[in-house]
């Protein structure tokens, strides 16, 4: 629903034009002066201001300027009286969309009305397209040849030209909103807006307002009028993240809106009708929620009429080259450093740890590693960055240590090394009662470092 501010001085004008607009299914905003209109188009989403020319105080014309000032593309069409031709021009270099000279006709209006939100819904969309160019090409960000992720490869090209609700699991990090765009990309809505929205985090309140929006003075610190993600998406996707901790009085709500397109802002009566693909995603499992009472079933079965689960970085291991030459080649152009490269004993060290935060858990990695490497070669070292620079404080001087007890004739350094820090992991283990966190905190390493050193001495899990 498109919103039009009217100002007109008059009050019988102003009553005619917001109910004539109102009939055409406009949402209309009322102004009797320049003062009060640009308060207005201060607080609030317009996609047009109608104002008459002259009026007391701020006229037409100035209202145009500050608005301007405010947002440059918002189309204002100004209303002269007949013969007021000099000011019509000056109006039209300042930025006005049209002018209509009185008396004009409905029809008139209307057409006028209806190309100035059209221009205005282009330069929203060109600006959106321009910000998202990185996302349209959503295939290109999802990296790996492993046969599960072909698999999901070809279910989002089945799934993307229809307008089924799509349900995307897996664990933190796995790439879930990646998927949900590349459906979208590869859909008839591309052209149309994907929004996004964690549920994680958010007061049930606060919730509620981000989906559905809400009118001015429908809360404490409601000052204005404020459309929701549904709004913003219609005729688009609408990717809801973490879906998992949306409370059940708001799972009631989605569900509405899932079965009549339909809902309405907190704190308004009217019902708004929306056109929106829903794409939910959660690292919980939905189901065992609904067993526990935590999620509505009903709600379960619109979001799962298609399911897509994500595997975890250390089931897709494959992937881990080509992923480290990804994100490699990204942060050397974002870093501007063309020679940066990653080394080959570096990939082959990464694809023994187990990443218990996945892709994104890699990509920092890598993109640490690419900021703090001395050279243009990525080594081992330079991606373990939780001990880089940091010197565990050693218990005793050096003059107290007999290092030749360290070092008997005939050991090389080496050596020697290996032993202390396969004693020193034993220790730690054993101590930990073979609780990896903890033996890598008293360690001061990552348990992924812990757990590569306990793979290179032969320590076994116990």
């Amino acid at each position: 629903m498109h919103t039009i501010l009217v100002v007109d001085d008059e009050p019988n004008y102003l009553i005619i034009l917001s109910e004539l607009l109102k009939e055409e299914g406009y949402e209309v905003f009322t102004a009797d002066n320049g003062e009060k209109a640009l308060q207005t188009v201060l607080n609030n989403d317009l996609d047009l201001v109608l104002t008459d020319m002259r009026m007391p105080g701020m006229d037409g014309l100035a209202l145009l300027q500050a608005s301007k000032e405010h947002n440059p593309d918002l189309p204002v069409i100004m209303v002269t009286a007949f013969g007021e031709v000099e000011k019509a021009v000056a109006a039209m270099r300042a930025g006005a969309f049209n002018y209509l000279s009185k008396p004009f006709s409905n029809d008139e209006l209307l057409v006028s009305i209806r190309k100035a939100i059209e221009h205005y819904q282009v330069i929203k969309e060109n600006t959106r397209l321009r910000a998202e160019m990185r996302d349209r090409t959503a295939f290109a960000s999802m990296v790996g040849k492993n046969r599960r992720m072909r698999e999901i490869y070809t279910l989002i090209e089945k799934v993307a030209p229809t307008a089924t609700s799509v349900l995307i699991t897996g664990e933190s990090g796995t790439g879930k909103e990646l998927v949900a765009r590349a459906i979208h990309c590869h859909s008839p809505r591309e052209k149309a807006p994907f929004i996004s929205l964690n549920c994680a985090g958010l007061p049930e309140s606060l919730l509620e307002s981000e989906l559905f929006g809400h009118e001015k003075g429908a809360f404490t610190g409601a000052i204005a009028l404020r459309r929701g993600r549904f709004e913003l998406a219609d005729s688009g996707t609408l990717f809801l993240d973490e879906v998992g901790e949306m409370p059940m009085t708001l799972q009631s709500k989605l569900l509405r809106v899932l079965q009549e397109r339909a809902f309405e802002r907190v704190g308004g009566d009217r019902t708004l009708q929306v056109d929106v693909r829903i794409i939910a995603a959660t690292n919980k499992d939905l189901k065992e929620e609904v067993d526990a009472g935590r999620f509505r079933e009903d709600l379960y079965y619109r979001l799962n009429v298609l399911h897509i689960h994500l595997p975890p970085l250390r089931e897709r291991q494959d992937d881990i080259p080509m992923l480290a030459a990804h994100f490699t080649a990204k942060f050397a152009a974002e870093l501007n450093r063309p020679q940066l490269e990653i080394a080959p004993e570096t990939v082959r060290f990464l694809t023994t740890l187990p990443w218990d935060g996945n892709i994104r858990e890699l990509e920092n990695t890598i993109e640490r590693a690419a900021v703090l490497c001395a050279g243009d070669l990525i080594t081992p070292d330079d991606v373990q960055p939780d001990t880089m620079g940091e010197q565990p404080a050693w218990p005793l001087a050096e003059d107290e240590i007999d290092l030749t007890r360290l070092m008997p004739p005939g050991v090389t350094l080496p050596d020697t090394l290996h032993a202390i820090e396969k004693k020193l992991l034993e220790h730690a283990l054993e101590e930990a009662e073979q609780v990896q966190t903890k033996a890598a905190e008293a360690l001061g390493i990552t348990k992924s470092l812990l757990q590569y050193k306990m793979k290179k001495y032969g320590l076994q899990k116990k």
